[in-house]
């Protein structure tokens, strides 16, 4: 029984840091996805699923490398945290193009160079977790 309680706190708490990130992204930074998605903007759809997949990557690490539910949001804020300022950078190292105009104006090939920066980061994230 002690297995299955553990089993949905560490996936309760996961989706709430999840949910966490993905707000704090759309509050953080200059690119809205959820009002430009509901626009049929593919670029902003590109760019959140970027994000999501990810945040999972280093919450996935955080949970395997937790050794307990405190561990996991110590480390999974970390990680959410380390994933929106590795965002910020990426606007910073890309002067050829401006991030938040591009993903405003559907700018598909801006939006999977995001969408792959945002997995790699989570990887690498990811392996820096571990323990």
């Amino acid at each position: 029984m002690e297995l299955i309680l553990n089993y949905f706190a560490y996936f309760g708490v996961a989706v709430v840091l999840l949910g966490a990130g993905i707000v704090l992204f759309e509050i953080t930074t200059k690119v809205k996805e959820f009002e430009l998605i509901s626009k049929g903007n593919k670029a902003a759809s590109l760019v959140l699923t970027g994000k999501i997949l990810g945040l999972s990557v280093v919450l996935y690490s955080s949970i395997s490398n937790s050794v307990s539910i405190y561990d996991l949001i110590i480390w999974g804020s970390i990680a959410i945290i380390t994933q929106i300022l590795a965002y910020y950078l990426a606007e910073l190292l890309s002067p050829k193009f401006n991030v938040h105009d591009a993903i405003n104006n559907d700018n598909q090939a801006a939006a999977l160079l995001l969408l792959a920066l945002s997995v790699a980061i989570g990887l690498i994230v990811a392996g820096c977790l571990t323990y």
